[in-house]
């Protein structure tokens, strides 16, 4: 590892914390890509002028976010850089490609079935109508990253299992001449049930981001609504809040 890596012994900012956050700005910027070996302990302190428990501590932060792993025989290793959505009207898909996280899908239902009350009042079609519903776990780097449900009103495009494996919904919509126009959408978080933990590889009752949304077209026609759990240590969303005149 040759990375520029200082710390300023005159600042209020814990060294440890200071290390980290350098660390993991080198892990967001793809300075330090997944699989990198991070380096010894013992080194790293030495040449920094670190005690060792101050740089376990920095790396410590690290592992507990998800970003590092320790693997006996191996050391410790980078595993993954967390994707930051922001909050505007994009597929996980795109965000994930724009983030260079090598997105990959696995289709787990692509079938119709009939309009739940709830999912019937945001598309706007009757309950108990038919609706497409497809269920898929998006990965990056081979690991999942996301649980999706989306339901969208019949015959508003075909949905091939392979192709939903190859690309995202909206590149699709997109490809059928779909114009997306504006979502509503909300943000929450709960603990993982058994089904969602064995999906996601987290234990039972972890804690994991959620998201509904509905999508409207240029038409305002409500085009999907989707059901969506993350695993908070691989994901966020970014906001951008302004001061009202």
């Amino acid at each position: 590892m040759s990375l520029a890596l200082s710390v300023d012994r005159s600042s209020p900012v814990p060294l440890y914390f200071q290390l980290s956050q350098q660390l993991e700005a080198a892990i967001e910027h793809g300075t330090l890509t997944p699989g990198s070996l991070l380096g010894n302990e013992i080194e790293l302190a030495a040449r920094l002028g670190l005690s060792r428990p101050t740089v376990r501590q920095a790396i410590q932060s690290l592992v507990d976010k998800g970003l590092l792993v320790r693997r006996r025989g191996v050391g410790t290793q980078v595993v993954h850089s967390q994707v930051k959505r922001p909050l505007e009207l994009s597929s996980l898909y795109d965000d994930l490609e724009a983030a260079g996280q090598r997105p990959a899908t696995q289709v787990l239902v692509n079938t119709v079935v009939a309009a739940s009350a709830e999912v019937a009042a945001a598309l706007g079609v009757p309950e108990g109508g038919d609706v497409h519903r497809v269920e898929r776990l998006r990965l990056a780097h081979g690991e999942p990253m996301a649980y999706l449900c989306n339901f969208l009103p019949p015959g508003l495009l075909d949905l091939d299992t392979a192709q939903l494996e190859a690309t995202g919904l909206y590149r699709l919509m997109r490809s059928a001449g779909i114009t997306l126009h504006s979502a509503r959408q909300s943000i929450g978080a709960r603990a993982a049930t058994a089904a969602e933990a064995e999906r996601l590889t987290e234990p039972e009752g972890a804690p994991l981001l959620t998201m509904r949304r509905t999508t409207f077209d240029d038409t305002g026609r409500a085009v999907e609504y989707g059901t969506h759990t993350y695993r908070p240590a691989r994901y966020s969303f970014e906001f951008q809040l302004l001061v009202r005149p």
